[in-house]
């Protein structure tokens, strides 16, 4: 998973452009599923058939990652940026990102004055998004048109994969890309002669932004349980708001609750007594401070029993998103061994 996640991380794809890596996605699982479909919202919709009937589980990872939008180019070459998804004004400055224009992608800074400058300023200033600028080094808004950069241009942290210690990394877009990896290693590492049911592999789109490819997704489908796949904030650095109840390095998220989501109870403890079965590293997950796709498809046409797998992260909608590569494995053994495991649509019944 390491290399695909690699791969995926590399390709652009902010809320409302995921198509780059939508396109990556289609060309590698569409001669190992059984039906495949792009709606009108981009998101992709996969459907792989077990050996066995049983039931049908769709499992959804998001493809966006929080990003930027060229709003304005100033007459000196400044661009000025809307944010595409949820970010922390604290911590845009001198960060590197580049623009992804018709042209290729031009790597730029946001702005930030000189230290020599901060006796003037006022040095608890927290600027807003609105006042700062990304420079792509133009002398100009001449310059900027010949690079081939547009109002309407998509931008994006510009951090490669960093092996960080022993078997931690870090770069940007982790959240979802990590998630994405997570599923397509399920569809096609899964011994499928052996799976009792059906997956539908759901590739969301503008996530970020309100779940919106989920909710569209919901229209589409009828599964018997959900289970999404995406990443959350641990607690375990000394911040005074952490409690350290959700740690790097200690094994797969199984959420019983969010923002966005009450998790089924039939839904979370079948994933942690698979974990268990299974020998797989997990911890539980209560953490109101985030909202996935599960909180789009729990609603879907009845509602639908509903959980999600959590892959730790520290730093999470920064430029150095970072995750153990130990978690990464274990969540995609848990996710591998769920598909493997479930025989029953009553497994997962609201009253059994």
């Amino acid at each position: 998973m390491e290399q695909l996640l690699k791969e995926l991380i590399s390709i652009p794809g902010p809320c409302g452009y995921e198509h780059k890596v939508i396109a990556y996605l289609k060309d590698r699982i569409e001669d190992k599923v059984d039906e495949l479909h792009v709606n009108g919202l981009g998101t992709l919709i996969a459907v792989k058939h077990g050996g066995h009937p049983g039931p049908t589980v769709a499992v959804s990872a998001h493809t966006d990652e929080v990003g930027f939008i060229v709003k304005k180019i100033e007459a000196n070459g400044l661009i000025r940026f809307e944010k595409l998804g949820g970010h922390d004004d604290r911590i845009l400055l001198s960060q590197k990102v580049f623009v992804d224009s018709e042209k290729g992608k031009w790597p730029g800074v946001i702005g930030t004055i000189s230290a020599h400058m901060m006796k003037f300023d006022d040095p608890k200033l927290v600027r807003n998004h609105r006042q700062l600028y990304i420079d792509v080094g133009a002398a100009d808004s001449a310059e900027v048109k010949e690079m081939g950069i547009r109002i309407g241009d998509p931008i994006v942290w510009d951090t490669p994969w960093t092996l960080s210690g022993l078997h931690r990394v870090y770069g940007h877009a982790f959240d979802d890309r990590a998630g994405c990896a997570v599923l397509v290693n399920a569809i096609e590492k899964t011994d499928w002669a052996n799976v009792h049911g059906t997956l539908i592999a759901i590739f969301s789109t503008q996530e970020e932004v309100g779940l919106r490819g989920a909710h569209s997704a919901a229209t589409e489908i009828r599964p018997d349980v959900v289970v999404a796949v995406d990443t959350t904030a641990v607690s375990d650095t000394p911040e005074s708001m952490m409690d350290n109840t959700l740690k790097l390095g200690e094994g797969a998220g199984i959420k019983i609750m969010d923002a966005s989501l009450v998790a089924s109870k039939a839904a979370w403890q079948y994933l942690r007594d698979t974990a268990e079965e299974a020998g797989i590293r997990y911890q539980l997950e209560i953490f109101t401070g985030i909202g996935t796709d599960a909180g789009a498809l729990h609603m879907g046409y009845a509602g639908v029993p509903t959980t999600c797998i959590s892959i730790p992260t520290r730093y999470a909608h920064s430029s150095v998103e970072m995750m153990d590569l130990q978690d990464f494995d274990d969540c995609g053994k848990l996710l591998t061994a769920f598909l493997e495991r479930m025989r029953d649509p009553s497994e997962f019944a609201f009253l059994k």
